[in-house]
């Protein structure tokens, strides 16, 4: 193992805030920076052991660890084991750790990833049965909790469609938990391309509607859940445009029993990716 490669040791001088590799992987924080180097930040100890694991099985690489002394004792296994990956583990300071973080209290540790996303035919390869869609979805949270309740329900892809946010944002990452690593994610600009393969890949487009005027219930009831169903889910604040909704197989809406006015996006996705997933392994 080469010195770059190993772990640092204590006699290390740790990389501070204008070190040219963390002012390189500082750049990751902002959208342009992680499309030029097709690269993104993991933070967190949760976020770099599913990222490691996700390397390990050959779907990605990271490239870099970074750590700070305190967050290196909390977690020696973490870093023993990407030392053991062949992935450079640098020190850094905690003001070096803070540029690299997007959070309010950073977690002193950060790998280098190359991106998770895929082309959209390799990530609708295989015959998919459940596909959840972000058609414009701006919100990175919103985003990556959507990402984690698909994997969770054991959707095949999550596909983020139209101006949507990137599924490499800080926030997005860590609203997925590890999420990220787990399924295929794609990403393209193009609505009417994205929804031409899956309808060539076999599914059924279902828009989740608020103001549908048939529910997910009496749906389910017919048995329609139980086709391969690809849910696609408009912005938090618009849903989707009428057009996008017209131009789809089906709308459906959650019924709403109490007087809530409506359901924020996260919660909608889960309903609605659960009630197929039960469909369809009933």
């Amino acid at each position: 193992m080469s010195a770059d490669e190993r772990a640092p040791r204590p006699g290390d001088a740790p990389f501070t805030e204008r070190t040219p590799r963390v002012v390189a992987a500082r750049r990751l924080t902002r959208r342009s920076g992680r499309d030029r180097a097709e690269r993104f930040l993991a933070e967190g100890a949760q976020a770099v052991r599913e990222a490691l694991a996700w390397a390990a099985a050959g779907r990605g690489r990271v490239h870099e660890l970074f750590v700070t002394a305190t967050a290196g004792a909390r977690n020696p296994e973490l870093v023993r084991e990407a030392a053991a990956a062949g992935v450079r583990v640098s020190g850094v300071t905690d003001k070096a750790a803070a540029v690299l973080s997007e959070t309010v209290t950073p977690q002193g540790v950060v790998a280098v990833c190359s991106s998770v996303d895929v082309p959209l035919d390799v990530a609708l390869a295989g015959g998919p049965r459940l596909v959840a869609v972000l058609h414009g979805v701006a919100d990175p949270g919103n985003a990556g909790t959507v990402v984690r309740v698909a994997d969770a329900a054991g959707a095949d892809a999550v596909v983020f469609a139209g101006d949507a946010v990137d599924p490499h944002n800080g926030k997005c990452v860590r609203a997925s938990t590890g999420s990220v690593f787990h399924l295929p994610i794609a990403r393209a600009r193009d609505a009417d391309g994205v929804f031409a393969a899956l309808r060539g890949a076999g599914l059924r487009l279902v828009a989740a509607d608020g103001y549908a005027p048939e529910d997910l219930v009496t749906a389910d009831l017919r048995g329609d859940l139980a086709a391969p169903t690809a849910w696609v889910f408009g912005s938090e604040a618009h849903g989707l445009p009428d057009e996008v909704v017209d131009s789809l197989d089906a709308a459906l809406k959650v019924p709403i029993y109490g007087s809530a006015e409506s359901l924020n996006l996260a919660t909608a996705a889960a309903v609605c990716l659960y009630a197929s997933a039960r469909a369809q392994r009933a």
